[in-house]
């Protein structure tokens, strides 16, 4: 079956022998001179560079995550008897993973203390918070929830904000 035949005027009768105008062809989205392209290039190595130093800051700082959650399980899950001496046993273990051993293992009291302060500013932990992860572990103190709350908070600041060494 075929269409019936047009008929002999068809279209605007005001434009006799107009022509329909052709179209472009499509532009490229490539770029066209070598100065683009190096462009282009440079943005994709600065891109490639921030990537990498942000997944390698990202994976350095897996023990601040670590420490963290273990803290606030910590603040669920531990006994009384045995409040101080584990909180101070995760610190020591954060202290452990960014700070050479030779300069974390052997401190206990005042010079723990000392250290943990001295690392991060400004200093976490208050006085009586000192008195108590310095020789609290020894006395076997209970702690109030209020003291025990605020003594979690000085920790989890440390843990999130300490200076590190520098890792190469």
């Amino acid at each position: 079956m075929s269409l019936p035949p047009l008929p002999e005027t068809f279209g605007n009768y005001a434009l006799p022998g107009f022509s329909e105008v052709a179209s472009p062809d499509a532009i490229s989205w490539l770029p066209q001179t070598v100065g683009w392209t190096g462009v282009g290039a440079a943005l994709l190595i600065l891109l490639l560079r921030y990537s990498w130093r942000h997944l390698r800051h990202w994976h350095h700082n897996r023990y601040r995550r670590e420490a963290a959650a273990r803290l606030q399980v910590f603040a669920m899950n531990t006994y009384e008897e045995t409040w101080l001496i584990e909180l101070n046993k995760i610190l020591k273990l954060t202290a452990l993973a960014t700070f050479p051993r030779q300069q974390v293992a052997h401190l206990s009291g005042d010079s723990w203390i000392n250290f943990l302060n001295g690392y991060c500013t400004p200093p976490p932990f208050s006085p009586e918070q000192c008195r108590l992860l310095a020789v609290g572990t020894y006395n076997h103190t209970t702690l109030d929830g209020i003291v025990q709350q605020q003594l979690l908070t000085a920790c989890l600041n440390w843990v999130c904000n300490h200076e590190s060494l520098p890792h190469v």
